[in-house]
């Protein structure tokens, strides 16, 4: 059968294709670009060098923490040191391995087997995704590794998210490993945005584990315009940024704790919406409408992450708000019996008010809400509590709960 494609959408796409771009290199706006210089953390950059350089002398380097908030060069920094090392040990033969894996992707780190299983494939055995005992997939993994003289580096990035999935025995077990091993040893390098993260583990993971530790602090926004400009310069053809532009973006990104990494994203969906506008200069309105966009994705993101009982309670907020008295703030107290009722309708056991009390602060903290601890005299403390989203936004997360939590 034939392809239809309607006279107007294939001018366009032919005429995109003959039009100009404002783009020289797209690809240096994109998340998984490594600059060949990281502007303001060649402090940070030189420490973790000094620290992972014995694993050149294939002696086993300290396990490494780094901490910091989301967009202040973590990643990055230990990607920039891990290519050094890699290249210097491709070149003198050091038998060397680093291996890279983001916990937060599904379907790799959600259960210790797929992890190890994964671990496993990156140097180089086949290992089933499924099927085999876990204690299986450990013998399978520590025979592969032992098989030779060599040293492992591990870097698990985003590692309380893999903690947060099935708990810290897998980082017990990885960090006892060179104990068993006679050839081969394992260096692990965390990589968190949760800075009490570690306060939280089993005291003999944490000991083992966070031997040395680095916390990385927030860029500031002139940091964050030097970032960016540099980065621009790069990305776009002259005269395309219009004045302002870089300031603005890195104004957003202040607020949000420096998050570099939010900076560099607004300035490239900028840039997609001036060019598919037919525009020739990015403009601040340009930047406007972008932090709106990423606005709503971001909320978005963190409904489809979260538990069911945290959906089942940002769903009672949204009810209760947009009922009669949405206008009104509405009560921890109303949100309870809310939630209690749907727990009723749905498979879901209910919480203790308290710990939905739990959930609301934390919903607060995301900025999906804000909640406003008022007093009432002899009668005690409430949070009195508003939606913090755009109207455009809660049509389509109502969706998602309505979907997720199986509601009709």
């Amino acid at each position: 059968m034939g392809c239809f494609m309607s006279k107007g959408v294939r001018e366009y796409l032919e005429g995109y294709m003959q039009k100009g771009t404002i783009f020289r290199d797209k690809s240096v706006l994109q998340p998984n670009y490594t600059p060949q210089d990281l502007k303001h953390r060649g402090e940070e950059v030189d420490k973790i060098a000094k620290i992972m350089a014995p694993c050149l002398r294939v002696n086993k380097p300290s396990n490494l923490f780094l901490y910091g908030k989301t967009g202040t060069g973590k990643t990055l920094s230990m990607i920039h040191v891990s290519e050094q090392i890699r290249e210097i040990a491709e070149k003198n033969n050091i038998p060397l391995k680093i291996i890279y894996i983001n916990c937060k992707l599904k379907k790799v780190t959600d259960t210790e087997y797929r992890l190890i299983a994964q671990i496993g494939r990156e140097l180089g055995e086949e290992i089933p995704y499924t099927g085999l005992p876990t204690d299986e997939v450990y013998k399978t993994f520590y025979e592969k590794i032992d098989r030779e003289k060599q040293l492992l580096i591990l870097v698990l990035d985003e590692i309380d998210q893999l903690v947060k999935k099935i708990g810290d025995d897998v980082l017990y077990n990885l960090t006892r490993i060179n104990t068993e091993l006679k050839n081969a040893q394992i260096s692990i390098v965390g990589i968190s945005n949760d800075l009490v993260f570690a306060d939280n583990l089993d005291p003999r993971v944490k000991s083992s584990l966070s031997e040395e530790e680095m916390v990385f602090r927030p860029y500031d926004a002139l940091q964050i315009q030097d970032i960016l400009k540099e980065r621009a310069s790069l990305a776009f053809e002259d005269g395309v940024i219009s004045e302002g532009v870089i300031g603005k973006c890195a104004a957003y990104a202040a607020i949000d704790h420096g998050d570099a990494r939010r900076a560099i994203e607004l300035l490239r969906i900028a840039s997609e919406l001036a060019e598919r506008n037919n525009e020739s200069r990015v403009e601040i309105k340009h930047i406007d409408e972008a932090n709106e966009k990423l606005e709503r994705d971001r909320v978005v993101d963190i409904v489809l992450a979260q538990p069911k009982q945290f959906q089942a309670t940002l769903y009672s907020i949204l009810c209760i708000a947009q009922s009669d008295h949405g206008s009104q703030a509405i009560s921890t107290g109303s949100i309870y019996d809310f939630y209690r009722k749907l727990c009723a309708n749905t498979s879901l056991r209910p919480l203790t008010q308290r710990r939905i009390s739990d959930i609301i602060a934390e919903l607060d903290m995301f900025g999906i809400i804000n909640a406003k601890i008022t007093s009432k005299g002899r009668y005690g403390r409430t949070r009195e509590i508003k939606l913090a989203l755009q109207n455009d936004v809660i049509p389509k997360i109502k969706d998602i709960l309505v979907s997720d939590l199986n509601l009709k």
